[in-house]
């Protein structure tokens, strides 16, 4: 596994998880437009979830003994379509 890509991914999920928290917390103030506020939240939200499928496609891939780098990206409606 390309413990490097894995990182990076890791890096921008961390990322994106502070700024959720600091959205969430502008709209639990008042500071922030909420309609506009919720719709940022909203695309974080689904950013987050594409990220977490590509580090979880990675690691399958190099645990089955296949190139994580053929994981890619999957669109937001599939990956949003997931059930738990």
């Amino acid at each position: 596994m390309s413990g490097k890509e894995n990182a990076e991914i890791l890096g921008s999920i961390g990322a994106m998880v502070e700024a959720e928290k600091r959205l969430r917390a502008r709209i639990a103030s008042g500071a922030a437009d909420q309609e506009e506020a919720r719709a940022e939240l909203a695309a974080l939200e689904v950013k987050l979830d594409q990220c977490w499928d590509l580090l979880r496609q990675r690691r399958a891939r190099a645990e089955f003994g296949e190139d994580p780098g053929g994981a890619k990206l999957r669109p937001a409606a599939e990956v949003e379509g997931y059930q738990s």
